[in-house]
């Protein structure tokens, strides 16, 4: 049995989905089982950041994402690959790719390992510890399934970005909201705000 996730990590890269990134940091950041998160975000994530969620500048992106500081999320820098999270021997319980785009995917699924948010999953992997992504793309050629086979025969969680529908969301961040409360749920965080289905 796993035990309860305290400690995560939550990276983010360039593709389109920004949003769903803003309301899972914060869930993560308001829930009082986790005790540390460590974001990281890559060069292209920090643009598509900037441009989808009309932010200025790249500076305090915690305190932006959240709309307040944080004493629980701290950002790691991609290019750190000494950073706490490249250890396995620092207890990250388990990591989330919101969103993962299809380069991240496969040199994850491929074992390479040149960024912080790269090596991080890796760690993930070869600890078994949880590994979520949330690959955000369409259509799939079959190179982005092929590797999606490997990251999950290698122990990752293939949690594809797509929104529910049937719970009668009024606007883009409920479903974004439904989203991230769904991926806590999958960590062993469930939400109480959540959408319950009784049939």
């Amino acid at each position: 049995m796993q035990t309860l996730p305290t400690n995560l990590t939550i990276a983010t890269t360039g593709a389109s989905g920004a949003i769903f990134l803003r309301h899972l940091l914060r869930m993560a950041d308001a829930d009082s089982r986790v005790v540390a998160v460590n974001l990281i975000a890559s060069d292209s994530a920090l643009r598509v950041i900037a441009e989808e969620l009309a932010l200025t500048g790249r500076s305090n992106l915690v305190e932006q994402l959240l709309g307040t500081p944080s004493a629980k999320v701290r950002q790691q820098a991609n290019a750190d690959i000494g950073a706490n999270v490249a250890s396995g021997s620092y207890q990250a319980d388990a990591m989330v790719v919101l969103p993962c785009s299809m380069g991240t995917l496969a040199r994850i699924a491929n074992g390479m390992a040149s960024n912080l948010i790269e090596r991080a999953a890796d760690v993930m992997l070869k600890e078994r510890r949880r590994l979520v992504l949330c690959a955000r793309e369409t259509p799939l050629n079959r190179i982005h399934l092929r590797n999606m086979t490997l990251a999950a025969e290698a122990g990752a969680t293939i949690f594809p970005l797509i929104p529910a529908y049937y719970f009668g969301a009024a606007s883009l961040d409920d479903l974004a909201r439904e989203f991230a409360h769904r991926v806590m749920q999958h960590l062993g965080l469930p939400q109480a705000e959540a959408f319950r289905w009784k049939g």
